[in-house]
Parts: structure tokens; sequence; C-alpha cells
């Protein structure tokens, strides 16, 4: 059958299917559309269609070192049940029904998945997780950087068990390094890109335990500052300013800091690198140059910077969002000429799902979209690896059978047997209505005035409660959960990964995570670069 002969009968067929009576207007000339060609008229197929004729325009880059920049978003906690609520709520705050809206790394060209396991965890945690992405090798959970072959908190074990990552190598080769995050800076999945630890909670000297130092281990925060690959790294943006300077100091917003040996590793910052920068609020961030500085470092809160709902963006307390510091990173280091790797992690989803609070953890996900499409519109996918992936999922879920466009942070309403939408909520056995979002396990129920962090100070509030007056859509609306836990955990299944530029092609299928490590290495030749350049 030919190209033309199939697109007619398609158009019979749809024809067909689309007509509501038995055929007796035949003698009319209707079929049920008017005599239209549903091929034109019908937008589910014509969209169809479309994506269709934008897949077969694709072209494939197999060269290895193709990719003069790379730049790898990991939303943390960002499983795929996330992923769409958040497309929903994004859609939904624009004024859609929500389930047509696309979040922007969706609309990249190639999708697969990530088995995200650990070595020694069915259900993983970031440390593990991570190292897999940058290093190609999986490795324990809590470990850092490190092979297997180390014990977990035991310094004396890692001897010959590190691991060489994406960002050391690209320095070596002589690229420009960064890398971003709304988590401690200090934390697990940010700290997996330069550091090397049995243990992921060693942020600064006070956490190492006495046979930490008496083996010669070094803290996450230190090993940042003694990064000496290549020029070092050039952007590192995110918080946890504490593990940055000693009990001694008190930051602007007047916390101090938990270094016990009295060094203030901001000031060794400027005094390594020339044409160097420090800044801990927006206003000092905005003002930053990128034309005349090469070594930028922006430490925006003691601890985790703010969920996107709480950021305050002016005085002390100020703090840029995450597709502004990618902004601002990606103007740094496009200066080098031979091009750059940089990794940016949204980490406060992961947070926000501890806390049982879906309201923080899609908003969350939003503003990573946004720093996905800013990415997408300083960079061009000729010379640019972009993926986008997340390091492990939570036990969060999507459920009931709501009506399209319903509320998704809102209680269900199904539709009638007439398939319209019903005037009332849905109700379970006991005659109670409940969310269309919800998890398997953590504190559960509470409604409080701010909601995320709060939460932990309020007893846990396992099983079902009447919802019938509450507002489930604000944001100190806590889910409900079945399995009472102090706090929401990982889910073990895989996680999406999203991909344009050179080299993208190889994300096909479903594959293990740290595959994600020799996509990058393929697209931007760098342990033959790094080995070239020494």
């Amino acid at each position: 059958m030919n190209k033309k002969l199939l697109v007619l009968s398609m158009s019979a067929i749809l024809g067909l299917a689309a007509c509501s009576d038995d055929g007796d207007k035949g003698d009319q000339g209707e079929n049920g559309n008017n005599g239209q060609d549903w091929t034109t008229v019908n937008q589910w197929y014509v969209d169809g269609q479309s994506r269709v004729t934008q897949a077969q325009e694709l072209t494939v880059n197999n060269e290895a070192g193709a990719a003069k920049n790379i730049i790898l978003f990991v939303g943390d906690g960002m499983g795929i049940s996330t992923v769409t609520a958040a497309r929903i709520l994004e859609g939904q705050l624009q004024g859609q029904t929500g389930e047509e809206n696309s979040l922007s790394f969706e609309t990249l060209p190639y999708v697969g998945l990530a088995k995200t396991y650990n070595v020694d965890g069915q259900t993983p945690d970031s440390a593990g997780t991570m190292t897999a992405m940058v290093t190609g090798v999986k490795t324990d959970v809590g470990v850092i950087g490190q092979a297997e072959g180390v014990i977990r908190g035991n310094c004396a074990s890692t001897e010959g068990q590190d691991l060489v990552t994406s960002l050391e190598l690209a320095a070596m080769a002589g690229l420009s390094t960064g890398v971003v995050s709304t988590a401690r800076i200090t934390h697990a999945t940010p700290a997996a890109t330069y550091a090397h630890a049995p243990e992921r909670n060693w942020e600064n000297d006070a956490d190492l335990p006495d046979e930490a130092v008496a083996n010669g281990c070094s803290d996450i925060a230190v090993q940042l500052l003694d990064f000496d690959y290549g020029s070092g790294i050039n952007v590192v943006m995110g918080g946890g300013r504490r593990s940055f300077i000693p009990t001694s100091i008190t930051d602007p917003e007047g916390k101090s800091g938990r270094r016990e040996d009295n060094r203030d590793l901001t000031t060794e910052w400027l005094s390594k690198y020339t044409n160097a920068a420090y800044v801990a609020d927006r206003d000092a961030f905005l003002a930053l140059d990128p034309t005349t500085t090469d070594h930028a470092l922006g430490l925006f809160n003691s601890s985790h910077m703010e969920y996107e709902l709480d950021r305050t963006t002016v005085g002390a307390a100020g703090e840029p969002s995450l597709a502004e510091m990618t902004a601002k990173s990606i103007d740094i280091l496009q200066k080098n000429d031979k091009g750059f790797v940089l990794i940016v992690e949204a980490g406060r989803i992961d947070h926000a799902h501890h806390a049982g609070n879906a309201a923080r953890a899609l908003h969350d996900t939003i503003a990573l979209s946004e720093a996905v499409r800013v990415a997408m519109e300083k960079t061009s996918s000729k010379d640019t690896l972009l993926m986008v992936t997340a390091d492990h999922s939570h036990v969060f879920t999507i459920a009931g059978y709501p009506t399209r466009g319903n509320p998704i942070l809102g209680l269900v309403k199904g539709n009638g047997s007439d398939g319209q939408p019903a005037v009332t909520n849905a109700t379970d056995a006991n005659g109670l209505p409940y969310t269309t979002v919800g998890y398997t396990n953590g504190r559960g129920y509470a409604n409080l005035e701010t909601g995320g962090d709060e939460r932990y100070g309020y007893a846990e509030a396992p099983g079902r409660f009447d919802l019938n007056y509450v507002d489930t859509q604000s944001a100190g609306f806590h889910q409900e959960a079945l399995v009472p836990l102090s706090s929401e955990t990982h889910a073990g299944e895989d996680v999406g990964i999203f991909a344009s530029g050179p080299g993208a092609h190889l994300i096909q299928g479903t594959v293990e995570q740290n595959h994600l490590f020799h996509v990058m290495n393929h697209a931007g030749n760098l342990v033959s670069k790094a080995e070239a350049a020494q």
C-alpha cells in the first residue's frame, strides 16, 4: 500500500470511528464529520503526526568529542510521578487543564530510563546514585566518589578506592567547570562531583570521627577548596555556608559556622584564585560581573537554600533562583573556548517529599524546568549535550479517577455515568474524600500554616482524615501516608533521562545509572582530552 492510499485509509477509518449514528445520514453526504478529513481537523491526529515529522528531521552526531559543552541537571528525588504532577500543576497555574502541558525538558528529543539501585541497596541514596552518574561506576549507599570496596564511614578502607569524576576530567582537559545546587553544596549530590569520602555526612571538620582524622581523610568542604585539577572549579553556587566558616564567625543571617579548625574557606577561595568572587545574597549575586569573574563562590544560606515557594529575593536572606544561578554560571563558564561542564541540582524536591509536602516538591520541580529552559536558550544543541534526570524517586503517587483538569493538589472529583465531571468529591469506603496525590509512607497528614520542614515539629499522623473542610492545595498541607515513618522514603523504580545535543542518541531504552557518565565521556571525549593534557 503506498503512502497516499494509507493516508486515505486512515482518514476513512477515523471518519467511520467518529460517526455518532448508524450511518442513515449517508444520503445527505455526511459521515459524522461533515465530510471533513479527520487527518487535518482532529487535533490529536495532527499533533501526533507533527511529532513524527519532527522526529524524522533529527540527525545523530556520534563523533567522540562533538560536544563542546556538557550540562547535567539532576532533580533530586524527581521520579516519574513527580514529573507528571509538576507538569500538570504548571499547566494549571497557567490556566490550562494541565495534562496537556509539557515541562521544558520533556520537549528534549531523546528519552530513556535509568536503574537507580546502589551496589548494596535495592532502593538507593543520593551519594551512591550521583557517584554512578559522574564516575561511571556504581557504589554503595552513603559513599561519595569511591568504589564499592570501601567500608562506609571507615577512612582506612578508602586506599585505592577513589574514582575520577566528570568534573575532574573536564578540569584536567582545560574545560571550565561548575556545580550548582539548591541544597548545601557539601550535600551528597553536589559533593559527589568533586569530593571523595566513605561517608556522605563528613561535610565539615566537626563531622569527622577520630578514625578519619588519624587516617588522613578530609572533610567535603575542604576538598572543594583543595580541588586542584586544571584551573580548579570555576563556579560553585548553593547553600551550606556553615561548613565553610568557623564557629567564631556569625554569617549575615546571624548563624554561626561549624568549622572547628578556625579556617574561613570563603576567604581562602578569594586568596586561591585570581578574578575570584564570593557572594552570600541575591543582591551581591546580581552585581556579579561574569565578564570579569573567573571563579565564583556563592553560598546563599547557612544550610540548604529555601524552597522555591519560600524564597525571598532581597536583603541578607535574599536568594537567587535556580534559573538565575544556571544563567550566571553559563555566562561565566562559556568564556572558555574549550568549553565547559556544568552540573546543576534541584536538591529540595527531595526534601519536600521527605516531609510529605507535595506542593513544595512540585514547585521546585517547576523551578528546575525553568532552569533547564534558560540553559536551552543560552546554548546550542549543535555543540552542547544537555541531560536532565533524577538520582532516585520517592513513594509519591497519583491515584483515583479524577476528571480532566481536576486540581492536581486537590480532592478527587471523577466523572459521572454520563461522562461529565461530578459535582461532589469522590469518597473511600468510609465515606471520606481523598486527594489525587499521596505517599505510601512518611509522617502523614498535617494542615499547617507554613508547611515544609515545619512538619518535623509535629508527631506522625498516618492513616485517613476528614478532608472535607481542608484546603489541600495550600502550601501548608501535607498529604496522608499509609505507613508511619519519621520521614518519607526514597523509592526504587527507574527514573527518566531526557537529552539533546551531541551524544544524546545514546540515551535509549533502560540503562544502568552509571551509563550517564559514559554518554558524557563519549560526547565530550573527556578521558582522552584529560590524558592528552597531562
